[in-house]
Formats: structure tokens, sequence, C-alpha cells
């Protein structure tokens, strides 16, 4: 795992996950880079710089955030990009090689409709970068147990289990497996990927409604450090 990304948004909790990103890179030796996407429309009698101010003042509003953590010793490097998150992201990927974002929820809250928010929901929706959503006020330690959730066995996204692979292998976790049949289920679906047995020590099958309510209903008695939806 060499570059982490950590999208920066307007939430006064930013300083909390990128402390995280932090914390997870200097114990794997990788990258962290923050990012910030801005959009300038330009009108008649606007400035011709607009764009250029904008950007710095992202960037030293960045700099503010960086500021206010311990950065060990990390070279924290800032990304900017004029245009659409997704657009953005992508872009940074391809030239950088993303192996892993880490952003924060919307909120801790379980019975908050929207636990992703907007535009974490937009990042693992409409992008292939594994994401590592990290509750608010989480401190970073080693994992132990790993919870891996899926309505599906068949991986539409390879690399999407790089992550898992090199934080179980590296802490020594258990990863159990919950495969939550819901309803419109196809028998291709119970086909397991062999690169997500290889690494587990237990599955668990059960039936439920969504994903969701079958991680509550089984999360408790596997008591995970982390919990990964594929």
């Amino acid at each position: 795992m060499k570059n982490i990304l950590v999208p920066i948004g307007t939430s006064p909790d930013a300083s909390e996950t990128l402390q995280y990103a932090v914390d997870f890179a200097t114990d794997f030796g990788a990258q962290v880079y923050v990012m910030e996407v801005f959009n300038v429309t330009s009108k008649a009698g606007t400035l011709a710089n607009v764009s250029e101010i904008v950007a710095e003042s992202g960037k030293e509003r960045l700099k503010g955030v960086i500021s206010q953590i311990d950065a060990k010793q990390i070279d924290i490097k800032i990304a900017s990009f004029k245009g659409e998150l997704v657009d953005g992201l992508l872009e940074i990927d391809n030239e950088l090689g993303i192996d892993l974002i880490i952003l924060a929820p919307r909120s801790n809250d379980i019975q908050e409709e929207l636990y992703l928010g907007h535009t974490s929901g937009k990042i693992i929706k409409q992008t292939n970068i594994p994401t590592l959503v990290v509750p608010k006020g989480t401190k970073y330690t080693a994992y132990h147990n790993i919870l891996v959730a899926f309505r599906s066995g068949i991986l539409k996204r390879k690399r999407i289990l790089n992550p898992l692979i090199t934080i179980s292998e590296k802490h020594r976790a258990k990863v159990n497996l919950l495969l939550v049949k819901t309803p419109g289920y196809t028998d291709d679906d119970l086909k397991i990927n062999t690169a997500l047995m290889d690494i587990s020590s237990q599955l668990t099958i059960t039936e439920n409604a969504t994903t969701y309510l079958g991680v509550l209903e089984h999360f408790q008695s596997k008591h995970p450090r982390t919990f990964v939806r594929i």
C-alpha cells in the first residue's frame, strides 16, 4: 500500500480523519495526499485569474487542516482539481495510483437515514477505488477482527480486496465473512470468490432484507475492529 488519498471537505472534523489517515499510513509506510475539488463558473466582469485565486485559497485551507495534526514523519502532499469530484478522483488515481481512500461518514448515528452522505456515497458508488470509512472520533489501532459483509460472492472490482489483504496479513487479523442473501439473489451470488475464501477464517450465511440489516444482526457476535462492505 503506497498511496492514500484523503478528500477534505468543509467538515469541522476533517483534521480527525486526516490524523487517522496519517497514523494508518505511518504503520504501512504509505504516502498521504489530501485533496480538494473546486468548481468555478466565470461570468462577464469576473477576474480572469479567479480559478487560480480559488485554488490558492483551497490550498491554504488544506494547509490549515494539516497544521492541526501530528504529521509524524509523513510529508503530506496537496492535490487540487477543478471540476467534478469523481473526475478529480479518477484523474489523480490515474496519475498517482491511489491504493486507498480514507474518509468520514456523514454521521455515526445508525438511526440516521444517510450514513455516508452525498459526497462520500458518490465516491464509493462511482469509483472502483477501495475506500475506508472511519467513524468520527476513531483512533487508529491495529486490526484484530474484521467483518466482511456482502450480498454476492461475485467480485466486480478486483482491486477492492487489496487493502483488506494487506491489513489482515500485517496485523494477522481474523477475517469473518458474512454472506447476506437479500430478496432476488441468484445461485451465482452464492458462489464466493476464491480470493475471499483464502483470507477468511469463518463464513456465515444469513437472509435479510438488506446487507445492512444482516450486519446489524451479526455485528456484536463478531466484535469486529472494522467492517468492510463489498
